[in-house]
């Protein structure tokens, strides 16, 4: 963890990531219903409640390399910054079986120009390009999710609406600056 910084200081909310391609005024229920939780059951526990890249996470648990693939992406400047916007999926490769579903929200300036361009190339996914890159980074977890999954939550992640599933929101650090906000919610 960044030095001085605690859970408290992290300040990602899922409402704004959710915002980028959900609709608030529905409550988001086409993703799906969202309530903190505290004690997640295992392997759920083990897989979100850790101050770690989910791309390491996921591919050990799952015994693969995962891939990237991005579902939606935009690019939006306001008064925090310029913003690149991705809802993507992770998939193992070897059997294309999808293990994470997220939103994931950065500032660009954050990032030296070779590291954006590679994130920008939608290719690799974002913890493998930090980690080949050598960008100094701290991931802080934020808060623990139980989701109620809505039709495009259950879509992502290849499991029935209604579904218990869980997640986390996170914020990486990159060279001492917050520059990422996440949503990650893994596969049952």
């Amino acid at each position: 963890m960044v030095a001085g910084l605690s859970r408290d200081d992290a300040d990602v909310k899922i409402e704004t990531l959710l915002a980028e391609f959900y609709d608030p005024a529905t409550g988001f229920d086409e993703l799906g219903r969202c309530q903190s939780a505290t004690d997640l059951p295992s392997p759920y526990s083990e897989l979100l409640d850790h101050n770690a890249h989910m791309t390491v996470t996921v591919e050990s648990h799952h015994g693969d390399k995962v891939d990237v693939v991005v579902h939606r992406h935009h690019r939006h400047t306001d008064e925090d910054g310029d913003w690149y916007v991705r809802e993507i999926t992770l998939q193992t490769q070897t059997t294309g079986q999808v293990v994470q579903y997220g939103i994931v929200r950065l500032n660009v300036a954050a990032l030296a120009p070779e590291v954006w361009k590679r994130i920008e190339s939608r290719q690799t996914p974002l913890g493998r390009v930090l980690i080949e890159h050598n960008v100094l980074r701290e991931v802080q977890l934020c808060e623990l999710w139980e989701i109620q999954a809505g039709p495009a939550l259950a879509g992502f992640l290849k499991t029935d609406v209604g579904e218990t599933l869980y997640g986390r929101t996170a914020l990486i650090y990159c060279d001492g600056e917050p520059a990422i906000e996440l949503l990650e919610v893994v596969a049952k």
